[in-house]
């Protein structure tokens, strides 16, 4: 029997998986990567240690972490989730473990353990991989497509395509009649000028709640001082959540930052409680919250309390304004900048356009999309990693049933 011929454009994270799973007896598959190395982003996420994905096992719970896709989800999700992954992987050898935040990472603590397992895998079934190859077209004929590269010509029965986001692999995919939504960032970090914010990058809150009040929208979880503002996982979701309307404002937002996370009621009571409980103590050496000293003394220089003062002796404005700064910061966000390298766009090929039954076209026979292309985008901790496993999943199931 003739092996049928497999065109994989894009040697990430979805093209890997997918040619992983194709079955070698039926198919010659070539995996095209534009780059000198396959699997970048796998190396690089989590700081080098790869978040494989989230230990999240319903699919209608999961699908509640993408803000673009969570109703096509639900069904890939159905066929394969977290659970799967994780058995895929330590089926392979690779030790994997839940961290407390339900982040998933290999025991290792280093992306090459998951690197390893999907090279030894493509390489065990004999694809080829070819590097340094830019598809510069793909076209159509009776036979199935031609696909025409900076490395030659190949023809193939099936395309995958997965390459990412690049302007370039998007417009090719426009050339062959799909419709784009067009790409904006998701995953950023705020740029904000702010006293309260200078000279104390590296300060971290363990639970605080950034709002967008123009946008109607909230976000909780770890926040960070960095040198150009706010990062963390709180403005990593909120920036992933509102990207369409944040990119329409040109990142010109006003945004409130609770350092605490709590409401300014419940932070009224705690100082109360502590002043009745130490009445001598100047108030900048008391530690009644959980924020830095430095923190707390610039709240109070900025609440124009004196650290001397005795904390029995602060008037209710001077509690008001503390309160005010710990609680409902407004600050004038001017601008976004990268996370890291990791950082997603929302925006891709239209989800109508697609059958989630299978990840195939529905405009372009034998042709299947997955990964950063579509668009789809999860918020950060292993959920856009998830989405190219399963999706690649799905399409090395619809072909090896062929």
């Amino acid at each position: 029997m003739d092996k049928k011929s497999v065109i994989i454009i894009g040697g990430g994270a979805a093209g890997f998986f997918c040619a992983a799973n194709l079955d070698e007896s039926k198919f010659k598959v070539k995996i095209l990567e534009q780059n000198s190395d396959v699997l970048q982003k796998v190396k690089i996420s989590g700081g080098g240690r790869c978040n494989v994905t989230h230990a999240c096992f319903d699919p209608k719970d999961l699908v509640g972490f993408y803000p673009r896709g969570n109703k096509e989800l639900i069904s890939v999700f159905h066929n394969f989730q977290p659970g799967d992954t994780m058995d895929w992987f330590e089926q392979r050898g690779v030790a994997l473990k839940v961290e407390a935040d339900s982040r998933v990472f290999p025991e290792s603590n280093s992306s090459q353990s998951i690197i390893d397992a999907l090279l030894q895998t493509v390489n065990q079934k004999a694809f080829e991989i070819l590097t340094k190859t830019v598809v510069q077209n793909i076209q159509q004929n009776e036979h199935g497509y031609e696909v025409s590269t900076t490395n030659g010509s190949f023809s193939a029965d099936y395309i995958v395509y997965a390459p990412g986001s690049a302007p370039k692999s998007l417009k090719l995919i426009q050339q062959l009649g799909h419709k784009l939504v067009p790409a904006v960032p998701s995953l950023f970090t705020f740029n904000i000028k702010n006293e309260v914010l200078k000279d104390l990058m590296g300060t971290s809150f363990p639970n605080a709640i950034i709002t967008i009040p123009s946008l109607k929208s909230d976000e909780s979880g770890p926040l960070l001082i960095t040198h150009w503002g706010l990062s963390g996982p709180a403005v990593l979701k909120i920036s992933a959540w509102k990207a369409r309307e944040l990119a329409e404002c040109g990142y010109k937002t006003e945004i409130l930052v609770n350092f605490l996370g709590m409401d300014t009621e419940n932070a009224a009571n705690i100082l109360q409680t502590y002043r009745k409980e130490n009445p001598k103590k100047t108030v900048g050496a008391s530690k009644i919250f959980d924020v830095t000293t430095r923190f707390w003394h610039r709240v109070l220089w900025l609440s124009k309390v004196d650290l001397d003062k005795n904390i029995s002796n602060l008037s209710s404005k001077d509690m008001e304004s503390m309160i005010g700064n710990l609680c409902a910061n407004r600050m004038q966000v001017t601008g976004k900048s990268t996370y890291k390298d990791e950082f997603v766009t929302a925006g891709g090929v239209e989800l109508k356009e697609i059958n989630f039954k299978n990840m195939s076209s529905r405009i372009l026979p034998n042709f299947y999309l997955a990964g950063e292309v579509l668009n789809v985008d999860g918020v950060t901790g292993g959920f856009n990693f998830q989405a190219c496993w399963s999706e690649a999943w799905l399409i090395a199931q619809d072909l090896n049933s062929n």
